[in-house]
């Protein structure tokens, strides 16, 4: 099975999406939801407008598509539903930080980003382990 790394960014107006390993997918849209529907969109093309010994090695069989997020954008979208004091604490990096990635005045080293992945995914499987 394929897999089609996408990344996704935040410019002014729109998000948008480019395949990290796979060339010829790009995908925009208004919410993450319809960059997501614009990328499969984008395969899709690829598919019925070039000969299959033009098409991508990810695309050629099924495949699975792994969506990562730049930090500043993840952070913008994501605000919506945790607060830069929630990330804090799954993270362990201070809200004025969090807010200086947010707001693009720094970008954060590898580590820091790494920090951020791995506090969100604990946050996560900690949720996954819930029963009500």
């Amino acid at each position: 099975m394929g897999k089609i790394i996408m990344m996704i960014e935040r410019s002014k107006d729109y998000f948008d999406a480019y395949s990290d390993n796979c060339d010829g997918i790009y995908a925009a849209g208004s919410s993450i939801d319809d960059v997501k529907a614009d990328a499969e969109k984008a395969i899709r093309l690829l598919k019925e407008n070039l000969p299959e010994s033009q098409w991508p090695d990810e695309i050629r069989d099924d495949y699975e598509i792994e969506w990562k997020f730049e930090v500043a954008s993840f952070l913008e979208y994501y605000s919506s539903f945790m607060s830069l004091a929630g990330m804090e604490k799954m993270t362990g990096i201070n809200q004025k930080q969090l807010s200086n990635y947010l707001n693009h005045r720094a970008v954060p080293r590898k580590k820091q980003a790494e920090r951020i992945r791995e506090g969100i995914h604990k946050f996560a499987h900690e949720l996954l382990s819930i029963t009500l």
